[in-house]
């Protein structure tokens, strides 16, 4: 069973700083974009940033300057740094991977985290 596990959000207030951690775990062959999205209430899931398993990066306009994504391999884990935090920044973000498991290799599959809730606020 592959689980995707977010951690490192909470309230920060704005110009603040955060670090978002995703780890994927279970029997695992390759994974190859992991990516964070974001919720705010009443608004659509939007992509924040991904990085491809080479390392290719590719932010929100909304984000970009303020943000870097990383990823370490070995660790199958992937990494939101989020600078200079404003309040339109608030919401709960996902983690997501697009991954071949080991029971289906050949086959890719998304799976996404349970979320984590960032609130900006003073």
């Amino acid at each position: 069973q592959v689980q995707l596990v977010e951690s490192g959000g909470g309230l920060v207030q704005p110009g603040g700083s955060l670090r978002l951690s995703c780890a994927a775990s279970g029997s695992i062959f390759s994974i190859n974009v992991m990516d964070w999205y974001r919720q705010a209430p009443g608004k659509q899931r939007e992509l924040v940033a991904a990085i491809s398993s080479a390392g290719s990066t590719n932010y929100a306009d909304s984000v970009k300057g303020r943000s870097s994504i990383s990823r370490d391999n070995a660790k199958n884990s992937v990494y939101l740094q989020m600078n200079s935090l404003k309040p339109e920044d608030t919401a709960v973000y996902y983690c997501h991977a697009k991954l071949v498991p080991n029971s289906a290799r050949g086959y890719e599959f998304s799976y996404w985290g349970q979320g984590t809730q960032v609130t900006v606020s003073s």
